[in-house]
């Protein structure tokens, strides 16, 4: 059976992958840092459907927790031979010259050192050279790394241009392990967070519109369809690259 873990997952976009990929026949862990009640309800939801599912808590920043998480996947549905890595700090939301060093710590520890962590763990389990039969990672990241973030949040966006660059040299490097690596760039995507932010900063959401030719924000099925096709099959020869669904906002 495919055996997927989705990071962050409690809810928006990792929370409609999660589920989407439960139609599809994955056996998903859905995992969280904090969320118990939202990712066990996602768990509920994939349940009531007839699909396998687990909610698993780890801080993926930290080593052990992360460890432990693959473990308890392991006992549970099997090896995970799909990761997507969508767990994501959002960031300081001021001026570089404002910066709040430790949030700007605790972003990169997340955004990048996690996606790391996370990868590292999974392809232990899907690697050729382990024993494994291949797998598929998928990163999420952000029209933030073309765009810069200014003013707002180029800590955020810098994390993201980082795990641009992981996912071309993840992909080199595991290849010949039967991995593939691929990213997703959204957009401006109403999920509850940024549902909640456009409400606070209208503003924001209205200077986003004016430069994407879509003229409107993704839904959260917009996104998640297109991480399942780089999840799956159809997209079998193509590693190394970057989806951008972000309506014309930026592109390579």
């Amino acid at each position: 059976m495919k055996v997927l873990l989705v990071t962050g997952s409690s809810r928006g976009i990792g929370a409609e992958v999660a589920r989407l990929a439960a139609d599809q026949d994955f056996a998903v862990a859905v995992n969280y840092a904090r969320s118990e009640a939202e990712a066990n309800k996602v768990v509920a939801q994939i349940e009531a459907k007839g699909g396998r599912a687990l909610s698993v808590q780890a801080d993926i920043a930290v080593e052990p927790e992360v460890e432990e998480m693959f473990q308890q996947i392991d006992q549970a549905l099997g090896p995970v031979n799909a990761l997507v890595n969508n767990a994501a700090v959002n960031g300081s939301g001021t001026r570089v010259d404002e910066l709040n060093v430790e949030g700007a710590q605790r972003l990169f520890e997340v955004n990048i050192l996690g996606s790391f962590l996370c990868a590292k763990h999974a392809i232990r389990r899907m690697a050729k050279r382990y024993g494994g039969d291949g797998g598929v990672i998928v990163n999420v990241s952000s029209a933030a790394s073309k765009h810069g973030g200014p003013f707002t949040y180029v800590d955020f966006a810098a994390s993201k241009g980082a795990l641009d660059t992981f996912t071309v040299g993840l992909a080199k490097e595991q290849a010949d392990q039967g991995i593939r690596v691929n990213t997703i760039r959204p957009g401006a995507t109403m999920t509850e967070l940024s549902s909640d932010w456009a409400k606070k900063n209208p503003d924001w959401l209205e200077w986003v519109m004016q430069q994407v030719p879509l003229g409107r924000p993704a839904e959260d099925s917009e996104i998640t369809n297109a991480v399942l096709f780089l999840l799956s099959e159809k997209s079998s020869y193509i590693t190394g690259t970057t989806l951008d669904a972000n309506g014309g906002w930026v592109n390579p």
